[in-house]
């Protein structure tokens, strides 16, 4: 398998068996999937600016405030990271600075959607959506402005909760045929739309898997069975952490100390691994003077 990151995630779309993408919010949640197992991640929108700004998920980061903590992330594990990019943070021109910013800090693609700038998440009540034309262009200007064909171009539509599944269906296939290498169709309602949209693009699908959305929540294997070439997770790692965090803070405001149920918080030495210290041990050990490293050391 290739080393270049677009390479790899455009291979694991393609594969015959479907690719699972846990979405990521910061470079310790990129990091412990990596830990895990998974081959890749999304970077989610929803998340970045939950955690990044304490902010709904409403078009209020920019691109700016996403392009950097994306690369932060990027930077932080060896696997493919899909990047958020909204709808290109504005028109085809913004979007070309989009895609070209987020290739260069290390994204291995990007979603774009056809929702009305500002967008919303794609759960949420009162999305607007763009006409078929400009979107179509939208795409051919983003993989016109990609350097490396490999970068993955992710179309999403939001067209479902505007003007319904054969919209929905129609806009896949039309950005498939202007260079989307995949088609995001965000939100069917029914578990018979997921199977009928999967079927029905010509082209590799992704379907998201939003905890308490719109869509009804299948397993991996059900919606590797319809077709579908990935399936992500947006929110699983992001909620997870919001109750793992509340419970064990709890506990402190309640009882005054954690050592009660250790079992709900990692150790320090497994901590301190994950995100790197004995690698930077050994850096120490080869770059330092021996003086300054019996100094600090004793």
């Amino acid at each position: 398998m290739s080393s270049r990151k677009t390479t790899i995630l455009k291979e694991l779309i393609n594969a015959p068996e479907i690719l699972v993408m846990p979405g990521v919010y910061d470079c310790l949640s990129a990091k412990i999937a990596e830990k895990i197992g998974f081959k890749a991640v999304q970077a989610t929108g929803y998340g970045i600016s939950a955690s990044l700004l304490g902010f709904p998920d409403i078009g209020l980061t920019t691109m700016t405030e996403m392009l950097n903590h994306t690369k932060n992330m990027c930077d932080s594990v060896h696997i493919p990271i899909m990047a958020d990019g909204d709808t290109g943070f504005g028109n085809a021109l913004n979007l070309i600075r989009t895609v070209k910013e987020f290739e260069k800090a290390g994204a291995a693609g990007i979603n774009l959607e056809d929702q009305v700038f500002p967008k919303r998440c794609g759960h949420m009540d009162g999305k607007q959506i763009i006409s078929l034309e400009e979107a179509i262009l939208k795409i051919e200007a983003a993989v016109s402005s990609r350097s490396d064909k490999d970068f993955v171009i992710n179309a999403r539509t939001d067209a479902i909760a505007v003007y319904g599944i054969e919209e929905a269906i129609k806009r896949g296939n039309a950005y498939a045929k202007a260079g989307a290498d995949l088609i995001f169709v965000e939100a069917p309602f029914r578990e018979e739309d997921i199977e009928r949209v999967i079927k029905s693009i010509d082209a590799p699908v992704s379907i998201n898997m939003t905890d308490g959305g719109k869509s009804p929540m299948l397993t991996v294997s059900k919606l590797e069975k319809w077709g579908a070439a990935r399936v992500s997770f947006p929110v699983t790692a992001l909620f997870g952490a919001y109750r793992g965090i509340f419970n064990i803070l709890t506990q402190l405001k309640e009882k005054g100390t954690t050592r009660e149920n250790p079992e709900m918080i990692t150790s320090f030495e497994e901590f301190v691994d994950l995100i790197g210290l004995p690698a930077y041990r050994q850096l120490e050990n080869q770059f330092l003077t021996s003086d300054v490293l019996m100094e600090k050391y004793k």
